[in-house]
């Protein structure tokens, strides 16, 4: 048995805990997921609504469609430039920006895998402030927590599920590498929660002075305006370990609900 998203009939109303019911479809939508509002933003066989950040296309020396899922290839199956020199990389990018959303995503990753999906996302500060094809933004991160090269080396924010160095996620379990888990953000005016694997594992507002606090303190504290709500893009890190995203898909909800 496999998890449903269950919603409401509208865009109005809020996210609720996902129950179990029916297998979910392989990046498809059931009738009733087309009744609740949601849509694919993967559709299993192509990078239709994807570019590279800062391109016009997809770097596909980097990003491949392999059996039904986005795969971003580990660094030693990028080839090289013709002069030898490494492909200058970069990260996948929605080309539809979104305010308020619910978004769903499955992922997995290998052994000592490190990668994250980011939200919130301004392509034009990621260019000011940061790399030209690499997304600043909040990242909802992605790791293999259980292996001894991050044993007490990282800081509790930098786990799984966890608003990356900000905000730790809070009793997270994540699958053994190379299983599926999935993963939920949830965005409402200045409330946002993380899931993962059926589980509320982050939340936080807009604006607070909790979030700042934790802000002062993270990588991101010389950029100005990161910390800021916006209609952003969202996106799929250019790490150097191999990663699979697959059954992407995004709800779009009412401002006040």
């Amino acid at each position: 048995m496999g998890l449903v998203l269950i919603g409401c009939r509208n865009n109005g109303q809020k996210p609720q805990e996902a129950m179990k019911g029916p297998e979910l479809l392989q990046n498809g939508l059931t009738e009733l997921e087309k009744e609740q509002g949601w849509e694919l933003l993967f559709d299993g066989k192509s990078f239709k609504g994807w570019r590279g950040l800062g391109r016009k296309d997809v770097q596909t020396q980097l990003w491949k469609i392999e059996d039904g899922a986005i795969r971003k290839l580990n660094s030693g199956e990028v080839p090289s430039m013709p002069d030898g020199q490494p492909l200058e990389g970069g990260d996948l990018m929605t080309v539809d920006t979104f305010d308020n959303y619910e978004l769903y995503f499955e992922w997995k990753i290998l052994k000592a895998g490190n990668t994250g999906l980011k939200y919130n996302v301004s392509e034009e500060m990621s260019q000011k402030y940061g790399s030209q094809y690499s997304a600043l933004g909040f990242e909802y991160q992605l790791l293999d927590d259980s292996d001894t090269l991050y044993a007490s080396k990282l800081k509790p924010s930098q786990y799984t599920g966890s608003l990356y160095d900000m905000i730790a996620a809070d009793n997270a379990y994540v699958r053994p590498a190379g299983m599926y888990n999935s993963s939920r953000i949830v965005v409402i005016d200045r409330r946002v929660e993380h899931w993962l694997n059926g589980k509320k594992v982050v939340e936080y507002e807009f604006g607070s002075r909790y979030l700042d606090s934790l802000y002062q303190k993270s990588k991101y504290v010389d950029y100005p305006g990161f910390l800021e709500k916006r209609t952003g893009h969202i996106v799929l890190q250019n790490h150097k370990d191999d990663a699979w995203f697959r059954n992407i898909k995004i709800r779009k909800i009412k401002s006040g609900s």
